[in-house]
C-alpha cells in the first residue's frame, strides 16, 4: 500500500469510524455503566470483530456472504435479535449511579463478547468492507501486509473514536446521580439499541 493509498484509507477510516452506530452505541452504554477502565474490554471486543471482518473479505468469504440469501439472513437476523436483547437489558437496568471501583455485573469476557458480536453481527459491515476495502489493495502486490496495514489502521482509528464515546459517557453520564436521570438514560439507550437492531432488520443487499 502505498503512502497515498494509505492516507486515503487513513481518512476513509476516520470516517467509517465516526459514523454513528451500535458500536458507538455500546461503548455509551457501558461507560456509562461501567466507568471507562473496565469497558475497554468492549472496545477491544469491537476492533476483534472488525479484525473478524476484515479476515472474511481477505480470504474472498465476502463475496459468498454477499452472495447468499440464506447466509446474509442468518447474520442479519442474528444482529438484530441480539440488539433488540441489548436494548431490552438496557432498558430493564437498574437506575443506580456508578461507584468508584464498583465491578458492575457485567464481567470482561462478557463486555468483550457484547462488543465482538455488535460488529461480528452486522451484515452491513461485511457488505461495506467488501464494497470499500478492495478499493486500496494493489492486486499486483503481496496482499497479506496490505490487509495488515489496513487492520491495523482501522484499528488505531476505531478504538480512539470508541474510547471517546466511551470516555464521554464515563466521564459525563455516570457523573448523574438523580435515579430518575439515571432511569430515563438507560431506557434512551435501550431504545437506541433497539433502532439499531430494526434499522438493520430493514436493510437489504443491494
Amino acid at each position: 500500500m502505498t503512502l497515498s493509498t494509505w492516507l486515503a484509507f487513513f481518512a476513509a477510516s476516520w470516517l467509517i469510524s465516526l459514523s454513528p452506530g451500535a458500536g458507538a452505541i455500546s461503548c455509551m452504554s457501558a461507560g456509562m455503566r461501567y466507568g471507562y477502565r473496565k469497558s475497554i474490554w468492549n472496545i477491544f471486543g469491537l476492533q476483534m470483530g472488525i479484525l473478524l471482518l476484515v479476515v472474511i473479505v481477505a480470504l474472498g468469504l465476502g463475496a459468498v456472504l454477499a452472495a447468499s440469501m440464506l447466509a446474509f439472513n442468518l447474520i442479519k437476523w442474528f444482529g438484530v435479535a441480539y440488539l433488540v436483547w441489548l436494548g431490552i437489558q438496557q432498558f430493564r437496568a437498574e437506575a443506580k449511579p456508578m461507584e468508584v471501583g464498583e465491578d458492575g455485573v457485567r464481567s470482561p469476557r462478557q463486555l468483550f463478547l457484547q462488543g465482538f458480536l455488535v460488529n461480528a453481527s452486522n451484515p452491513k459491515g461485511i457488505i461495506f468492507m467488501l464494497a470499500v476495502l478492495p478499493q486500496f489493495i494493489d492486486t499486483q502486490a503481496p496482499q497479506f501486509i496490505q490487509y495488515a496495514q489496513a487492520t491495523a489502521t482501522l484499528f488505531f482509528t476505531d478504538a480512539v473514536v470508541m474510547s471517546g464515546y466511551t470516555l464521554l459517557a464515563a466521564r459525563v453520564l455516570s457523573a448523574l446521580r438523580d435515579p430518575a436521570h439515571i432511569r430515563w438514560l438507560n431506557r434512551s439507550f435501550g431504545g437506541l439499541f433497539v433502532g439499531a437492531g430494526l434499522l438493520l432488520a430493514g436493510f437489504k443487499r443491494n
